[in-house]
């Protein structure tokens, strides 16, 4: 990703990006997703015996295997229970996996505590009301292009990318971006 900086805003592969945002993605130690609507396009595909299918972008699996290669960790916060995101999350080495939490900052908080890390320290991306206290409260919220709108009027930042669509993906790479630790070659992708 070539980044110039034009007046207050850096261009990237995802357009212009005030350099604000940058500077919170420069100090981001952990990540924290929202996984309906985020690392999936939000729809829940039900057989007729029950089983759940979901759709997850290789993307965003890349980009979740580039920040903690780069020492960035990545957490998970979800709503719902589901053996496909323990095994999705689990495959790209997310090791905080959170399931069916109704109260999500309090998540967010023992996570914070967990790892001793200050809120300035925290990414946090989510598409609806239930993420909204966790993006107000991270150094660093981020809304996808397709969260609710009021959910984007709460971010910093806001992707171009859809949630399952990449979103994941680009908030990755403004990190990676921002902390110098960008690499356009070589690994695995699931």
């Amino acid at each position: 990703m070539t980044a110039s900086i034009v007046a207050n805003s850096v261009s990237t592969w995802y357009g212009e990006v005030a350099t604000e945002v940058l500077e919170r993605a420069s100090a981001v130690k952990l990540l924290i997703c929202d996984v309906d609507g985020v690392f999936s396009d939000g729809r829940i595909y039900l057989g007729n015996d029950g089983e759940e299918f979901k759709a997850f972008h290789t993307r965003d699996g890349f980009g979740v295997k580039a920040l903690l290669k780069h020492g960035v960790k990545v957490a998970v916060i979800t709503g719902r229970k589901s053996r496909i995101v323990e095994q999705r999350m689990s495959g790209l080495g997310v090791t905080d996996i959170i399931q069916g939490c109704e109260e999500k900052l309090s998540a967010y908080q023992e996570l914070a505590q967990k790892y001793e890390l200050t809120d300035a320290d925290i990414a946090c991306i989510g598409d609806d009301i239930p993420d909204v206290a966790m993006i107000q409260q991270a150094g660093f919220g981020v809304a996808v292009f397709d969260a609710h709108p009021w959910v984007q009027q709460q971010a910093s930042y806001t992707t171009t990318r859809s949630g399952g669509f990449g979103a994941v993906r680009e908030l990755a790479d403004l990190i990676l971006l921002a902390q110098g630790g960008l690499m356009l070659q070589g690994g695995v992708s699931l």
